[in-house]
């Protein structure tokens, strides 16, 4: 085998190898030398296994996962892929088994190990599969159906669309396209970043994979070969954003238990079997749980069971329950002792440390008790819900690789292959999910604006909440055929807004960031790479214009009041770190959106819903306040709040203690671990570095409105794609190449990350470094103390 790993100044691996298998298996050989902890973390997740290590905090997600049946999935189509494409499925096996050479060695630099008594396991040829879907399971934020079906009961349908914006747990991004006619080298360029939960290692790995195939450079995902979203070919380039499509369904199920297992009530009105078998979850420190898996002819139950929603909930051990302190609050609203560091990724945006002295002060009162079930067919959030005969309902999730046993693997290779716009939309024909908008670019002036992904065709219901598993007329009907669209005057704009995929969704971002991208890009004719940092680290707040025109039409107010609000009126509009405006405003803002959420009229939306703690900060009533706030301002009515008056009264709140310092001494990074240092510290024992931006700005730093100025969100990498000249294109993570704490490339790049600057992207070999080839060991033993699901499970399947 013929491989070389070279290294340039950032510590980034650049891979050589002779055919495209051997490249793959040192893929997966060096992100297991680099990353090693990143990737067991990861496989474990996928596994539903986590909590083996990481204690109870962790128990919620392993179950979900359990429920969910990823692992089986990507089983499943891992199979499929072997069936239907034997190059890609071997090329997937040539890189764990790279991973499991190198995962050793890669252990023993990782202290979490040590840490955590967690010894290096074994990857499966399907484990990459796994860790993708584990990823991106929540990516389509199908918890905001249950959300919505309780803003709609409680509210009124017109609620779907006052509060259909970016919420707290849906990953979004900002890319742009820039044609030749556009910039100085008469070719195009590629921009963006992507913007997903911050995470210490990063989400992202910059890597350059070279063969006589190919040789590309770009960002992949960890534990997953290939480089699936940012990739530039030499001749060609690709990026994504979060089409923020909807392709997941949720099925309210009645389940009975008869002496023969578990049966669900069809939509022929007939009872039908369900496939049924327990797992036991392993739980560090704690006494093993054991828990029934349901899977109906709709899709895997994750919530509720024959006995009711409140059944399938984990219980958190003892020790784990809040004593005499007051419990932890979290972005759901609801008492919490999971802390923030090992929730569920969804949980990550709204946990981002609200609880500190730079934390918004949402209030200490504990939620009532659970909401009153609905009246209609459906049981809604309450708890046990039973039918007639004994039956109960629960919560089944459709998801289209359990469907299809499909998840897009085979775009993998032919992206790497690629040459040219053709080629690219070819490869992405095969792509599955998450769904995403795609632009891309090639040296011959062809480009792509495409969406890449499957989104099933069902009926409008299953698109806004959860739909009655009983009742026909809920079920798929192939696919949605593919949105393209052209750049206009040479310039295209994907920033999750409404536009190529509003057919294909219900919820998307606020139009400001794709507005200002594109008005900042008018702004020029002609364009070079070193222009786009500008464009990343803009900080003009578009979102602020309704809260500031409420703050323009008061009166009478005390002298302290008024002069705070002709600095609002007068300021920038920009998030800058070192403004000083910026901080009150979003004091000001923070302190309408709790007295928004205080009204009465929300009141039913602030009771805790009986479903998984996974699923919880989608119905999470302050970040949903906040994010929506600028149409809960404009709308013409917003349920007879006095508007004006919740905008008074922070408004001389805020005034009688204004905050002294700039935007950046509260708005500071809070990046997820899975095992944490101490709360907002660096190893060195530094604060939490300060960020300039919003969740509305292009620099899309997401803090949540009324809860904390903390950023648990932001830009995960930025890049730079130049088809004129590839060793012009420029990239950046938050932390650096190395994903082992204390080492040099750990955060080499942080520096870089927090001022807008961009690392070159280097391909000349001469100016690499070669990494002296390292001897090859076996993989150590598996962990016999922590089965595979499949291994775990106890009981007789139904």
């Amino acid at each position: 085998m013929t491989i070389e790993i070279y290294r340039d100044a950032w510590g980034i691996p650049h891979l050589r190898a002779s055919d495209a298998r051997e490249l793959a298996h040192a893929q997966g050989r060096v992100t297991a030398h680099d990353r090693a902890w990143q990737l067991e973390v990861e496989r474990h997740r996928a596994q539903g296994t986590s909590a083996s290590f990481l204690g109870a905090e962790a128990l919620s997600w392993d179950v979900f996962a359990r429920r969910a049946r990823l692992d089986d999935t990507a089983r499943r189509c891992f199979a499929a892929l072997e069936r239907r494409d034997p190059e890609t499925a071997a090329w997937v096996r040539a890189y764990t088994d790279g991973v499991n050479e190198g995962l050793a060695a890669g252990a023993r630099r990782a202290p979490e190990f040590a840490r955590t008594a967690l010894a290096p396991g074994h990857w499966q040829p399907w484990t990459p599969l796994g860790v993708w879907l584990g990823t991106h399971i929540l990516f389509a934020g199908f918890p905001a159906k249950l959300w919505r079906e309780q803003a709609i009961r409680h509210l009124g349908p017109e609620a779907v669309g006052l509060f259909a914006t970016d919420g707290p747990g849906t990953a979004g991004s900002n890319g742009w396209l820039v044609t030749g006619e556009r910039t100085a080298g008469g070719h195009a360029l590629l921009a963006g970043d992507p913007h997903r939960f911050i995470e210490d290692p990063g989400v992202y790995q910059q890597i350059r994979l070279a063969c006589p195939e190919f040789d590309v450079v770009g960002l992949a995902v960890p534990g997953v070969p290939g480089i699936a979203h940012f990739g530039h070919t030499g001749t060609a380039a690709w990026a994504i954003t979060n089409a923020m499509a909807d392709y997941q369904d949720l099925y309210r199920e009645r389940l009975r238990r008869t002496g023969a297992g578990i049966e669900a009530l069809g939509p022929d009105g007939t009872w039908q079997r369900a496939a049924r078998h327990t797992e036991t979850v392993r739980i560090a420190g704690e006494p093993p749980l054991e828990i029934e898996v349901v899977e109906t002819e709709r899709g895997p139950v994750i919530a509720g069971g024959p006995e009711g929603l409140e059944s399938s909930r984990p219980r958190v051990p003892a020790a784990h329950l809040p004593t005499t302190e007051p419990a932890r609050l979290t972005a759901d609203r609801t008492p919490s002792p999971v802390p923030s560091a090992t929730r569920t990724p969804a949980a990550r945006a709204a946990d981002a440390s609200a609880h500190g002295p730079e934390a918004a002060d949402g209030g200490d009162a504990v939620p009532g008790p659970p909401a009153v079930g609905d009246e209609s067919r459906t049981s809604g959030a309450g708890g046990k819900h039973i039918g007639g005969d004994g039956e109960a309902e629960a919560l089944a999730l459709r998801y289209p690789p359990r469907v299809t046993e499909d998840l897009g693997f085979s775009a993998l290779l032919p992206l790497l292959r690629a040459r040219g716009v053709a080629d690219i939309d070819r490869a992405l024909d095969a792509w599955t999910e998450p769904v995403n908008v795609v632009q891309a670019a090639d040296t011959a002036g062809g480009t792509l604006h495409r969406v890449a992904g499957k989104v099933p065709v069902r009926a409008e219901a299953n698109r806004l909440h959860p739909v009655p598993a009983w009742e026909p007329g809920h079920d798929w009907h192939g696919t949605h055929e593919t949105p393209y669209a052209e750049p206009a005057d040479g310039i295209a704009v994907m920033a999750n807004a409404r536009g190529l995929a509003t057919p294909l969704g219900v919820e998307f971002a606020p139009p400001h960031r794709a507005a200002r991208i594109r008005a900042l890009l008018d702004a020029r004719r002609t364009w070079t790479a070193d222009g786009m940092s500008a464009i990343h680290t803009d900080t003009h707040l578009g979102s602020a214009a309704p809260l500031l025109d409420h703050l323009a039409a008061l009166t009478g107010l005390t002298p302290a009041a008024a002069d705070l609000g002709d600095r609002l009126l007068a300021w920038d509009r920009h998030m800058a770190a070192d403004s000083t405006e910026a901080a009150a405003y979003a004091a000001v803002r923070g302190a309408v959106v709790r007295r928004l959420a205080a009204h009465p009229v929300f009141a039913p939306l602030t009771e805790p819903p009986a479903y998984p703690d996974v699923l919880l900060p989608w119905l999470a009533l302050v970040p949903r306040v906040g994010f929506a706030l600028e149409h809960l301002l404009r709308a013409e009515d917003a349920y007879g709040i006095d508007r004006a008056a919740a905008v008074r009264t922070a408004l001389e709140e805020v005034a009688a203690a204004p905050p002294a310092r700039p935007w950046a001494a509260t708005h500071r990074l809070a990046p997820w671990k899975a095992l944490p240092d101490e709360p907002h510290t660096t190893p060195d024992g530094a604060a939490a570095p300060g960020l300039a931006g919003d969740h509305d700005c292009v620099l899309c730093t997401s803090a949540v409105p009324g809860l904390t100025d903390r950023a648990a969100r932001g830009p995960a990498a930025r890049y730079v794609w130049d088809l004129a000249d590839r060793d012009n294109s420029r990239w950046v993570v938050p932390f650096g190449a190395d994903g082992v704490p204390g080492a040099a490339h750990h955060r080499d790049q942080l520096p870089l990350w927090l001022t807008g600057e961009l690392a070159p992207v280097v391909t000349d070999w001469s100016l690499l470094t070669p990494e002296p080839a390292e001897p090859t060991e076996p993989a150590e033993p598996t962990e016999p103390a922590e089965p595979t699901p499949a291994e775990s499970t106890e009981g007789t399947h139904d």
